[in-house]
């Protein structure tokens, strides 16, 4: 019998959640995505120790930050020996808030690239859905060079991204997922509160059928699941990045998927616009508490991440 994951495969892309490029063999995922986070566990792994220590040696002179840059790049490079599709590689979340620095970054990952071989077309640069990040975005689209919004929690940070011109967004479904969860503590009852009514998959939903009513071109990717209902539910979605465990379960399974989402569903939708010029998308922001929330968690995160990141780097470079 098809399995729920070659299933699932028929309507929407599949893309690889992981910095463990060992993996992709079996899934066959068409492209992949990678963060500071998964970066960090991957490179804290034996099989992938030889890579970090010939990154650290071979620029051994250039700063922990150029060095981290062309790590980066090598983990980039090494998936797209495996990928057909796109590697996004993540600018540094301590540049969240700094357009211009955000821009430079982006410029530099896409040279190295470059020197690696591998043209803009195969790279999607993932920035945080901050008002800056989504400047950035829209200065580097119209260079040619294609964006990944990440962090991303809000109709409103959607709605600025598409109108900025953004590649694709990267909503966190299972970030929403823990939120909500938390926040309604012994009232959170699964049978009510998971499946179609998960608010992570309502989030995406909602973002998805804003694209399609208004014709963006942005792609919509499911990101940061917590189980396979989320996915499942969101089937005909874009795109979907799934992590490795989750990518397994759905390759085990032989549940019947059904197509959940469509473009052609909401083209007569009764939706209204978001309002998305600075003012406007810092109050809605402000306005959702959880956005608000897992925007600023995320990045601390991703920063925290980075500095751990930086560390292991310094200290084997004294080696």
């Amino acid at each position: 019998m098809t399995t729920a994951l070659d299933q699932l495969k028929q309507y929407t892309t599949v893309v690889a959640d992981t910095g463990d490029f060992q993996q992709f063999v079996q899934y066959k995922p068409q492209d992949a995505t990678t963060n500071p986070s998964l970066i960090l566990k991957a490179v804290q792994k034996a099989e992938y120790r030889p890579l970090l220590e010939k990154t650290v040696r071979d620029h051994a002179s250039e700063s922990v930050e150029a060095i981290i840059d062309h790590l980066l790049i090598a983990f980039g490079t090494e998936i797209l020996k495996i990928i057909p599709g796109r590697v996004s590689t993540e600018v540094d979340a301590r540049l969240s808030f700094d357009t211009k620095k955000s821009i430079d970054k982006a410029h530099h990952i896409i040279d190295l690239y470059k020197q690696a071989g591998i043209g803009k077309e195969r790279v999607l640069i993932k920035l945080a859905s901050t008002w800056e990040g989504i400047r950035a975005a829209e200065v580097l689209q119209k260079e040619g060079i294609h964006c990944n919004m990440t962090l991303l929690f809000s109709l409103a940070q959607a709605a600025a991204c598409a109108e900025a011109g953004a590649q694709l967004i990267s909503p966190f479904v299972g970030r929403i997922y823990d939120w909500y969860k938390k926040a309604k503590g012994a009232d959170w009852d699964d049978a009510k509160d998971g499946g179609a009514n998960d608010p992570g998959v309502q989030s995406v939903r909602k973002i998805y059928a804003y694209y399609k009513k208004f014709g963006y071109k942005t792609e919509v990717m499911g990101a940061s699941f917590r189980n396979t209902s989320q996915i499942v539910e969101l089937a005909g979605c874009d795109l979907l990045t799934i992590s490795p465990d989750l990518l397994q379960k759905l390759h085990d399974s032989s549940e019947k998927i059904e197509r959940k989402l469509s473009a052609e569903a909401f083209k007569n939708a009764q939706i209204e616009r978001v309002a998305v010029d600075e003012a406007s998308f810092r109050f809605q922001l402000n306005e959702d508490a959880m956005a608000t929330e897992k925007l600023a968690e995320g990045i601390r995160a991703f920063a925290a991440d980075a500095v751990k990141l930086d560390k292991i780097v310094e200290e084997l470079r004294a080696k």
